[in-house]
């Protein structure tokens, strides 16, 4: 008995390849159950708190990634040091330098590990050398944190945050596990704040928390996995179906990678809420978007914000001439799509809609002449919605030659005349489509009253919602726990 309980703690606080810990496990939340009420206990105290998390988050990342929790320990030691030294310096040359060698080390590692065999591979390809990849992991959520840790030494230098005091400050931003492995990036200047200001959260907000994760578990665990796996089948055999079943995919997998990321974001945010800290929105019903600016503005808001205040106007912004600014928001959107990955599908991915960005900007004054009729509307939708969801296969197909069939099957072969026999065999996965749609479709206020509405309902219900949600999860659950997609960047 004891052996047996032993051996399952161990496992519960091991690092496991292959078995990275995600908020939609077991694991987690068996763990977070026990961390919850001794947080609890500590929040009023505030260093023994801060200690408390940072070894919770660091416990977390090891689970996640395995030994890379000391790159991330060393990381953080690396900045803090740097910011401490970087006030105390008068030289402004000097100052600059500590910059230089925080960013160095940050974006060296990311860069090592993220593009290393990418920039090899293309090396290698123009000197026609025989090019062995490297043997590489990617660290989870590396591009995540070595965000936060950019934007904090620049805010620091430039003045706008001053640098935490201790260095368990300072690891408890970097590392805050809710936000650790796929964000919402988070800014020092919202986030440290925080920190300090002892804030219990109230019962509006843990309720608030409760929905929010609710909402993510039902994103993730329930649409995004099961929805999964018939995008799955279509971008695994590229060709291989026909043109509806085809587009059913594309369509299935723009809708998937929103409930994926979106459901971690909600999650993320819920578990903070829960802890009494805030972080900041990262979706607001993205798939409204009539143009592409605005879906930028709803899609990925902490990346969005961040490429725009660290790239964006650093490069200039609006503030040089109209080409110059269709410029700065081309290599803008170039640099957020080798972000997301290193590979020439991702480059071209963000230059599209860096390029899409322009021509909206270009056209919107010819454009509000039209007028904002319905029949407008829906156009500007549709045309929106058919240029991102056909960038996404480039997001999702494994090569160009799979984007390439993929979208020439989708265009070239479609047959109305597959609709009912996919409906007929497909019906769950097209009403969980459905769901999506819908979801985007009612007004934002409907959501905000259904929040309120579950914050003022008696726990029993809250319960059964809950526990509704759990068996719904069990009932559509594939064998294995899916990875959240942005997981890989």
């Amino acid at each position: 008995m004891l052996t047996d309980l032993a051996h399952n703690l161990m496992h519960l606080l091991v690092y496991t390849p292959g078995e990275p810990m995600l908020f939609s496990s077991g694991t987690f939340w068996a763990l977070f159950l026990v961390f919850i009420p001794l947080y609890a206990a500590m929040r009023g105290r505030l260093w023994q708190m801060v200690t408390f998390v940072v070894a919770f988050s660091l416990l977390f990342y090891y689970k996640s990634s395995g030994l890379f929790v000391f790159m991330l320990a060393a990381t953080s030691l690396i900045d803090w040091s740097l910011s401490r030294l970087m006030v105390r310096l008068t030289s402004r040359t000097a100052r600059r330098w500590c910059v230089a060698v925080s960013l160095l080390c940050s974006l060296g590692i990311l860069g090592y590990f993220k593009y290393a065999n990418f920039f090899l591979w293309n090396i290698n390809a123009m000197v026609g050398g025989n090019f062995q990849p490297l043997d590489l992991v990617l660290p989870v959520g590396i591009s995540f944190y070595t965000f936060q840790s950019v934007s904090y030494i620049i805010d620091v230098y430039k003045g706008r945050v001053a640098p935490t005091a201790t260095w368990l400050e300072y690891a408890f931003f970097l590392s805050f596990f809710p936000a650790l492995v796929a964000g919402p990036i988070v800014r020092a200047d919202y986030f440290l704040p925080q920190i300090r200001h002892v804030h219990h959260a109230t019962r509006r907000e843990i309720y608030l928390g409760l929905w929010l994760i609710i909402l993510g578990v039902i994103k993730k665990a329930v649409i995004a996995d099961y929805i999964a796996q018939y995008n799955d089948l279509i971008f695994d055999n590229p060709g291989g179906y026909s043109g509806f079943e085809t587009l059913m995919g594309i369509i299935g997998y723009t809708m998937q990678i929103y409930c994926d990321f979106s459901g971690y974001s909600d999650m993320a945010i819920g578990i903070a809420l829960i802890m009494g800290f805030r972080l900041a929105q990262n979706f607001n019903f993205p798939y409204k978007a009539r143009n592409l600016t605005d879906f930028w503005r709803r899609w990925h808001i902490s990346l969005s914000t961040w490429l725009r205040d660290y790239v964006y106007i650093p490069l200039g912004g609006n503030r040089k001439g109209t080409a110059r600014t269709y410029v700065n928001n081309f290599a803008t959107m170039v640099i957020g799509g080798l972000w997301h990955g290193a590979a020439w599908r991702f480059v071209f991915w963000g230059a599209m809609h860096g390029a899409g960005l322009a021509v909206h900007k270009a056209t919107k004054p010819y454009l509000g002449r039209l007028g904002e009729s319905w029949p407008i509307r829906a156009m500007f939708w549709f045309i929106t919605m058919a240029f991102v969801a056909a960038l996404w296969v480039f997001f999702r197909a494994d090569s160009w030659t799979s984007a390439g069939t993929i979208i020439a099957r989708a265009v070239t072969d479609f047959d109305i005349a597959y609709a009912v026999p996919f409906a007929s065999a497909r019906m769950l996965w097209l009403i969980l489509i459905v769901v999506i749609i819908v979801a985007h479709a009612v007004p934002t206020r409907f959501w905000n009253r259904a929040a309120l509405w579950f914050i003022r309902t008696p726990w029993i219900v809250k319960l059964i919602i809950f526990l509704i949600t759990i068996q719904t999860v069990i009932e559509l659950r594939s064998n294995d726990v899916a990875p959240f997609i942005y997981f890989q960047f």
